[in-house]
């Protein structure tokens, strides 16, 4: 997907006609309703299939983001979270032949769109206003420290394959969310404070290192967005960024576009609390979670960029590129 096609209005006209190829080879009805929930790298629909009152989730990728071996290896991790630790993630429905990814071909392009159909999956997303917002980032704190241990002990079948969130996945020759000197809003004043930012994570990264127990298979974007709060059940949905980084890449993620929150501190704390439950972390590890933190925002700049045209990018603009100069600003008085 372009920059310029991305709102919701031409996404779901774009990709209605694959949708609907899809559903029948899943043996959803024709009658099925269809409703796009969100455009990121992604298309989201639900399906709401009139015969059965059932709502199933439709995933249609993005061109030249994920080939079929690295889809299938995420649901790989997704099967094995679940069967192996009781961490509820959405089970895949697969198509009435068996397969679990679908490659259907679109008009006007030569590669085709992969598509994944997902169990519905209950509850609310978090919000960065809910007064309890620090126990729940507590039970992230352990959950995610569930993930990493079982990364960390899994042992992943042949042909697995998941990209990296590295220095140079994220910002370097061929940056996978795009260049961040190429955000919204980055002129020369922004590029002089987000450059110096850029050089400092480069070496802070270098020196913190990837051993075993500080870099491996991560969810890599455990935002609010992508947690379902259910009564007393959390559900972690959206690995589709799964892959190689640091784990403490996985709190940045979890403050995604509220990383200037007053409450992020207190954040800081319930998680790590929580995550100590589970697995060790060091308190020089601890202290370099705001490294992570600015990694994160930094990447977001790049992705605001990239995907202009959808509707978070665009309720974003701006004014996010001016927060991360300030918090860049922050972070390098106490880092450098």
């Amino acid at each position: 997907m372009s920059a310029h096609d991305l709102s919701d209005e031409a996404v779901a006209a774009r990709l209605d006609p694959v949708a609907h190829r899809a559903l029948a080879e899943y043996g959803v009805p024709s009658g099925a309703t269809l409703t796009l929930l969100n455009v990121s790298e992604n298309a989201t629909f639900a399906v709401d299939d009139p015969t059965t009152g059932r709502r199933t989730v439709l995933r249609i990728h993005r061109h030249g983001y994920h080939d079929q071996r690295a889809i299938e290896s995420e649901l790989t991790w997704l099967d094995a979270l679940r069967e192996d630790t009781g961490i509820r993630t959405p089970k895949v429905l697969p198509t009435t032949d068996g397969r679990r990814v679908l490659a259907l071909e679109e008009k006007g392009h030569s590669d085709p769109r992969h598509v994944v159909h997902f169990e519905f999956l209950p509850g609310v997303e978090p919000t960065p206003t809910d007064e309890k917002l620090p126990s729940s980032f507590e039970l992230l704190g352990t959950i995610t420290a569930t993930m990493h241990d079982h990364a960390v002990r899994w042992r992943r079948p042949r042909g697995f394959s998941r990209f990296s969130w590295d220095y140079d996945g994220a910002f370097g020759r061929e940056a996978r969310w795009g260049r961040w000197q190429d955000g919204v809003a980055v002129g020369a004043p922004e590029r002089e404070v987000l450059g110096r930012l850029d050089a400092t994570l480069r070496s802070r990264l270098a020196r913190y290192g990837a051993g075993p127990n500080r870099y491996g298979l991560v969810h890599a974007d455990l935002r609010l967005a992508n947690l379902l709060q259910d009564g007393d059940e959390t559900y972690v949905i959206d690995f589709d960024d799964c892959g190689w980084s640091w784990f403490l890449y996985d709190f940045g993620s979890a403050v995604s576009f509220f990383e200037d929150d007053p409450r992020v501190p207190e954040l800081t704390d319930s998680w790590v609390r929580g995550y100590r439950k589970a697995r060790p972390l060091s308190a020089e590890a601890e202290a370099e979670i705001p490294t992570f933190v600015m990694m994160r925002r930094l990447l977001l700049v790049a992705w605001i960029g990239s995907h202009s045209g959808t509707e978070l990018a665009r309720s974003m603009g701006a004014e996010y590129t001016r927060g991360s100069c300030a918090l860049a600003e922050g972070y390098l008085s106490r880092f450098t």
